[in-house]
């Protein structure tokens, strides 16, 4: 049985930093098929992997509503060879990006058949790890089902604390079932102590803060991967404790 493991945050928290270095880590630890999704329109998990990108889901549905379907085929079939096209494979992270639906309309058609995809794909994958936009759009809708660990991440500020206080408000309303949800602070510069207080507010278990580290921003600034740094940089250490916490 396959393992789902959901990460959130608002914007700038460290969100697909931290997704990133769970990924590494459970490559570096784990001999096991993990497949990533980037449910983000705002997609920058696969440079965060040092993965170039072919093609998005959003691309494959653009390209069924542009292209004659081919003699043969049914416009179901073709629309999940066009959904294939879109899996990326590397040599340790296979990766899906729902990318940016062009046009007027909303994304329910794309998230319908991201959700579709997902499910058929799941089963071929020991663990699936969803980076998942700020608006929880794909859990409301159910894009993202039956959630493992879910990885609530806040940066060190009261608001950050208070922002995810609210998503998990928002995931306690959903019908998706989820089994364990956490609290990971990040950028801590002098430690939480005085968040404390805001943290207990939440309801959540603050299951592990990551310190600002330096050669993240480093790596962010030269476009290198952060699935590349370094084990003892501190982040790495940071994400390291906290899977082993969490009993991933």
């Amino acid at each position: 049985m396959s393992k789902m493991i959901a990460v959130a945050g608002k914007g700038g928290t460290g969100k697909t930093t931290f997704t990133a270095l769970l990924l590494k880590e459970l490559v570096n630890s784990k001999q096991a098929a993990i497949l990533a999704v980037d449910a983000d329109p705002n997609a920058n998990l696969n440079e965060a992997l040092g993965v170039d990108i072919e093609t998005t889901i959003s691309e494959a549905v653009d390209s069924v509503k542009t292209n004659a379907v081919p003699t043969g085929m049914t416009k179901e079939g073709f629309i999940e060879w066009k959904l294939s096209q879109s899996l990326i494979e590397t040599q340790y992270v296979d990766l899906l990006v729902m990318g940016v639906p062009h046009g007027s309309g909303c994304y329910c058609y794309p998230n319908d058949l991201l959700r579709r995809h997902l499910g058929n794909l799941r089963p071929n994958y020991d663990y699936v790890v969803t980076d998942n936009e700020a608006g929880l759009e794909h859990l409301s809708r159910q894009v993202v089902q039956d959630i493992d660990y879910f990885f609530i991440i806040s940066d060190a500020s009261a608001r950050g604390i208070r922002s995810a206080g609210r998503v998990r408000q928002i995931v306690d309303g959903l019908q998706t079932k989820v089994f364990k949800k956490y609290l990971v602070v990040t950028k801590a510069m002098d430690g939480i102590d005085d968040l404390m207080d805001e943290i207990k507010e939440t309801g959540l278990e603050l299951i592990g803060v990551i310190p600002y580290d330096p050669m993240v921003a480093e790596y962010d600034l030269k476009s290198r991967p952060l699935f590349d740094l370094p084990e003892d940089a501190k982040a790495v250490q940071a994400v390291k404790e906290i899977i082993k916490k969490s009993g991933l």
